[in-house]
This record gives C-alpha cells, sequence and structure tokens, in this order.
C-alpha cells in the first residue's frame, strides 16, 4: 500500500473544516452586514432628527417666514447629513398659531440593491412669544 493509499484512509473526515466554513462564513458575512445596516439606519434616524431641530428652531422665532423651518432643516440635512440621509424632504404640517412641527423624512443607504428603507422624524415645539412685562406699583 503507499503512503498516498494510507494518509487517505487514515483521515476519513478530510474536506469536514472546508464544508463547516461553507457554512459558517456567509452567516457570519450577514451577520456583520445586518450589523452594518443598522448602523446605517441609526445614523440616517439621528440625522433627520437633528434636521427636525434645525427647523423647528428657525421656525419658532418671533416674524419668521412661513417657510423658514423647512427650508432650514432640509439645508442642514443636505449639509450635514448627505451621506446617511438620502433624498431629504422636509414639511412643516401640524403647524399651528401656537406651536410648530417640522417633518423630516428620507431614505437610508442600503447593501442590498432594491432594498428601500424610510425614516421620518418630526419635532414639535412652541413659538416663542416675547412679552414685556407691566409696571406694578407697590401698595
Amino acid at each position: 500500500m503507499s503512503w498516498l493509499a494510507r494518509r487517505r484512509d487514515a483521515r476519513p473526515d478530510s474536506g469536514a473544516i472546508v464544508l463547516s466554513y461553507i457554512i459558517v462564513v456567509p452567516v457570519f458575512m450577514l451577520a456583520v452586514m445586518v450589523i452594518i445596516q443598522g448602523a446605517m439606519w441609526y445614523l440616517a434616524r439621528e440625522a433627520a432628527l437633528a434636521a427636525a431641530r434645525q427647523g423647528a428652531d428657525a421656525a419658532r422665532l418671533p416674524g419668521a417666514a412661513a417657510g423658514a423651518g423647512p427650508s432650514a432643516a432640509l439645508a442642514f440635512a443636505q449639509k450635514s447629513a448627505s451621506g446617511y440621509l438620502l433624498a431629504p424632504g422636509a414639511t412643516a404640517s401640524g403647524t399651528t398659531g401656537t406651536t410648530v412641527q417640522i417633518t423630516v423624512t428620507g431614505h437610508v443607504p442600503t447593501f442590498v440593491p432594491g432594498l428601500v428603507i424610510d425614516v421620518s422624524q418630526a419635532v414639535q415645539a412652541p413659538v416663542e412669544q416675547f412679552t414685556v412685562p407691566t409696571a406694578t406699583t407697590a401698595p
């Protein structure tokens, strides 16, 4: 019997490691991709929230123009969150005379072609009103 035949007979489980890697490596890579996708979703959500806060701060000032909030939110989203929040949009729906509500929406960058994950964050704040205290007389 040749040495090659003896070696083959002594190791009947040859190739088992390769087969286990064929199963383990794709599962590991999928787990890494899910973690990265979750991080991208979190960053997009936080970027939309920060943009909505900027828009609400701009819109709640006394004498602010009607479209100041959404335009400030959109400018912030385009400048600061360009890699995390795709196709941002901002609206002032829900705004009343005493409160301002700015909603920022957008898409999360994804690894899977065709997969679209949307994010939407809204911030509501009272409109600032400055009042002049009246003079009181002491008794």
